[in-house]
């Protein structure tokens, strides 16, 4: 039996579906197929989904080809329409292993094409029992879907309202995780700082992150992944002033630096609530870096409202950027608002982009002659704490942690000896 190939694409949330898939399309005796996991955060993205289903077509001719993951669940009729693809499945039919055995060689009956439901009639999120993927870290998702309306969002369409796994399924998987000799954990999901809100007494994240830190003292280091500011709990800012094994990195859903054009994105939070964070977050905990979203070029933004973006990479102390040219998601309130010209679009994300990586420069300058403590992803390469690359000279062992003296830098990486 030919083990089914994935292509993913998107988040560190899908990555982890994928590998769900892949115990869940092995375990059915799903055979020679190749399926691409999809992401709908942009046009673009939906964009690179397609492009890759007609190479895999050509590179697998005769294989049964599938397609899920976001695009797949808010436009299921774009991908049916291409003739490459033999099946389209949404993100609840993805984690249901009566999907995968529907699509299984042996299986007796009429399998549909499309299999895509309403997902916002979905009201649980399972913990999907990956035990860790990769030999370095492992990713436990701990909440799916938003209930948030950003007006240039699509994802809550394709992740429906948010669910939480429950504290005590959370804490199991990532004992078992710690058995199995992982060395850091990353906690994910959609909308992670909404985690607990539709659980019993109504929990909030930074009662989780306390909670997996007293219940599992033998876990080295614990991660968060992309949160919302605003949505801060006061438990979370004691983990992050007095709880070393919490990582000194969180990544923030910031978007944009101007006030109106948070609200025209209907965020929750204004430029003074992101900066108020940031200063009390380095104040907690002075070795903490941020990385952040932020959109170029969103409808209606002027020369000042982009130099308000532009001035947040210094007044929040960003270093790590991941920065989004605006293009517009067909269904979203914001696709009807007055488009910024796309050359323009294009020039102010460039700029962004210098100011993080001149912000990368500047935190990997200051590392000079500092110890570290590094986990190893491959044999020459680990990161730091904060989540900055470091090559090493000679052959370290994988997914361990060593202490290092950074000695000087190549390019976006540290060195050590």
């Amino acid at each position: 039996m030919t083990p089914p190939t994935f292509s993913t694409h998107g988040c560190r949330l899908n990555a982890y579906e994928t590998e769900a898939m892949r115990e869940l399309a092995e375990a059915a005796g799903l055979s020679g197929a190749v399926v691409v996991n999809t992401c709908a955060v942009t046009s673009e993205a939906v964009r690179k989904a397609r492009q890759d289903i007609r190479k895999l077509r050509r590179e697998n001719p005769s294989a049964k080809l599938i397609v899920t993951g976001c695009a797949a669940q808010t436009a299921p009729e774009t991908f049916a329409e291409m003739p490459e693809v033999d099946h389209v499945i949404g993100n609840t039919e993805k984690m249901q292993p009566s999907t995968w055995a529907s699509l299984a060689p042996d299986f007796v009956g009429e399998t549909e094409r499309v299999q895509v439901n309403d997902i916002m009639s979905v009201t649980e999120t399972a913990g999907h029992l990956i035990d860790g993927f990769g030999r370095h870290r492992a990713y436990v998702q701990v909440q799916n879907g938003c209930d948030h309306r950003c007006t240039f969002c699509i994802i809550p369409f394709g992740r429906g309202n948010s669910r939480s796994v429950p504290a005590g399924v959370v804490v199991e998987q990532i004992k078992r995780l710690v058995q199995k000799g992982f060395n850091e954990v990353v906690l994910t999901g959609v909308d992670l700082t909404s985690w607990g809100a539709d659980l019993p007494a109504e929990p909030r994240l930074g009662d989780l992150v306390m909670r997996i830190l007293k219940l599992v003292p033998d876990l080295p280091r614990l991660r968060i992944s992309s949160i919302d500011s605003i949505e801060v709990d006061e438990n979370l800012m004691q983990a992050i002033a007095t709880e070393p094994r919490l990582m000194p990195h969180l990544h923030l859903s910031l978007q944009h630096g101007a006030d109106l054009i948070l609200k025209r994105m209907k965020r929750r939070h204004l430029r003074d609530d992101a900066i108020r964070f940031t200063e009390e977050a380095l104040k907690l905990r002075p070795e903490m870096t941020f990385g952040a979203d932020i959109i170029a070029g969103f409808p209606t933004e002027t020369d000042a409202h982009f130099e308000d973006s532009l001035r947040l990479v210094d007044d929040c102390n960003l270093t790590w950027l991941h920065v989004f040219p605006y293009s517009p998601r067909p269904g979203t309130p914001a696709a009807k608002m007055p488009a910024v010209n796309g050359t323009t679009i294009k020039a102010r994300a460039a700029r962004l982009r210098a100011a993080g990586e001149a912000a990368v420069a500047r935190h990997l300058a200051a590392q000079q002659g500092r110890r570290h403590m590094v986990l190893t992803e491959n044999p020459r390469m680990g990161r730091t704490e904060q989540f900055a690359e470091v090559t090493f000279t000679t052959d370290q062992p994988e997914g361990a942690l060593l202490p290092v003296t950074i000695t000087g830098t190549e390019g976006h990486r540290l060195t050590a000896a």
